[in-house]
């Protein structure tokens, strides 16, 4: 079903100009190079100045001279100023949500889910700063200590998506900053303004905490503002979201200069479901992996691999499901599907389906553009249920929107290969009630991808554990368990407090 009250662009211009006042974002005045817009009404919002290539290059300049004294800063110091993040943003969290609705087109309680992202965040970098331990090693040679240490790497480019638009930015700023890095922020094009607000809150940080100026710098604007952070060796880290082809880009150019990278891109992600499966849990966690967000996570599910003796029946419920979720305002409490960024991404959704009815494929539902009377330059649309002969090449491809494919099985090895037969690798589930099954996905032989879930959907990542996926995906890690290794150098220390120096090896010279 569809709501067919919209807000209007200028009302959204003053909600967003409001909430901008109250991180304590200068609101744009103009400029030229970056247009704001909101996907609710596809209507324009701001111009802002873009980052020539001079600011870019003060802006990355002062985060080299600030890692100088930050890397000496004592790293539970260092926490103080994250803790502060955290206060301020728990104190504006409703203020960054709409934001992030406005901009990128979330509903409003996974908006305040993605604010809320950053808060948790926030808290675990604050534990870690107290944590980053090393180790020490037995030694072969009497009266000697081998040991490792972990130190600062330097300045980290962060190069974000639309789609997370403030999590993964404090992904990695938070633990980069306990890690003893400052951070620039290239931000996507298409969301600037939430960027500005966290910019202004962390300055704040900053500044409460008596942080060197420079630990934090914002480059606005395209690719010239992500190329000047692949590109400057004064860069020691660029971690990048978003498309496989960006990542095809970054990855060389960034090694070509002996940086480091750390990429999160692609994903085209399955759920197995079996037999045994509890088919009530099964919808809920489909549907929401599936249709929610619009189908713009990197960890949306895309594709559905269910067993061919309850096929039908799961399919059906799935299909009746989408037909009751509420889609339009994102604002409205009993809204469930946004608008989708823009309608050039609803024009790549209608060739993903145009391609998969070519291979055989069957549109049960979905795919239709809503709103359009009330909102032309926008982009409300219908999640769309396909049904499919095989794993076709269109299937095999992520098509950033709410499209799920379904295919069907015989055995559980035939469910694994066709999980396993895309080129990407970040998230995957299975539904079973049988522990013999999920553990055989979870096995080495099984799920290849970087997160494997039972009995739970694709998305809705924990901050706890380390994100990332394998393949096309990219391999890197952010966030939880030990991601905060990539954001530090480390060391192999051996001291000799004897009176002899033997070799190690037993070799003797001299």
């Amino acid at each position: 079903m569809t709501t067919t009250a919209l807000p209007d662009t200028d009302a959204l211009r003053a909600r967003a100009d409001e909430a901008l006042r109250r991180c304590g974002a200068q609101p744009p005045t103009g400029g030229q190079g970056v247009t704001a817009r909101t996907p609710l009404t596809g209507g324009t919002l701001f111009t802002l100045p873009a980052t020539t290539g001079d600011g870019a290059d003060v802006v990355i300049a002062a985060a080299d001279t600030a890692f100088r004294e930050w890397r000496t800063v004592p790293a539970p110091r260092r926490g103080a100023l994250v803790k502060r993040l955290g206060e301020l943003l728990t104190a504006h969290k409703a203020d960054l949500a709409e934001l992030v609705t406005i901009e990128a087109g979330k509903i409003h309680s996974e908006a305040l889910g993605e604010v809320q992202e950053m808060i948790d965040v926030c808290e675990f970098a604050v534990g870690l700063s107290r944590q980053l331990y090393g180790r020490t090693m037995a030694s072969e040679r009497p009266g000697h200590r081998l040991s490792e240490s972990w130190h600062p790497l330097g300045v980290v480019g962060v190069i974000s998506a639309f789609n997370f638009p403030v999590a993964v930015w404090s992904w990695n700023t938070a633990i980069a900053l306990v890690c003893g890095d400052p951070v620039v922020w290239k931000p996507s094009e298409l969301t600037p303004l939430t960027a500005l607000a966290c910019d202004a809150l962390l300055g704040r940080a900053a500044a409460d905490s008596g942080a060197p100026a420079g630990v934090h710098g914002l480059l606005l604007g395209g690719r010239e503002c992500g190329e000047r952070l692949v590109d400057d060796p004064r860069v020691a880290l660029v971690s990048a979201t978003g498309s496989v082809r960006m990542g095809r880009e970054v990855g060389p150019r960034v090694a070509a200069r002996f940086g480091r990278c750390l990429l999160e891109l692609g994903g085209n992600n399955a759920a197995v479901v079996t037999p045994s499966a509890d088919l009530d849990l099964s919808v809920r966690g489909i549907v929401f992996s599936a249709a929610g967000t619009a189908g713009q996570r990197c960890t949306t599910l895309r594709r559905l691999i269910v067993h061919e003796d309850i096929a039908d029946e799961l399919v059906a419920r799935i299909v009746h499901a989408y037909g009751r979720l509420p889609i339009g305002d994102p604002f409205r409490a009993d809204t469930l599907v946004g608008p989708l960024i823009s309608t050039a991404a609803y024009d790549v959704m209608t060739k993903a389906l145009e391609a998969a009815q070519a291979d055989g494929g069957k549109v049960l539902t979905g795919g239709d553009r809503r709103l359009r009377d009330a909102a032309p330059d926008a982009a409300y649309v219908g999640p769309a249920v396909v049904r499919m002969p095989g794993q076709t090449a269109i299937v095999r491809e992520e098509t950033f929107a709410p499209i799920l494919y379904v295919l069907t099985y015989r055995t559980l090895d035939e469910a694994i290969e066709l999980h396993n037969g895309v080129p990407q690798g970040l998230s995957s589930s299975i539904f079973t009630q049988s522990q013999r099954e999920a553990e055989r996905f979870l096995a080495a032989d099984g799920s290849d991808c970087g997160i494997a879930n039972v009995n739970i959907g694709t998305s809705g990542a924990e901050i706890g554990g380390a994100f990332g996926g394998e393949k096309e995906t990219g391999g890197g890690r952010e966030s939880g368990s030990d991601a905060w290794r990539a954001y530090m150098r480390r060391a192999t220390n051996t001291v000799n407090h004897s009176a002899d120096l033997p070799l190690a090896q037993g070799v003797n010279f001299l």
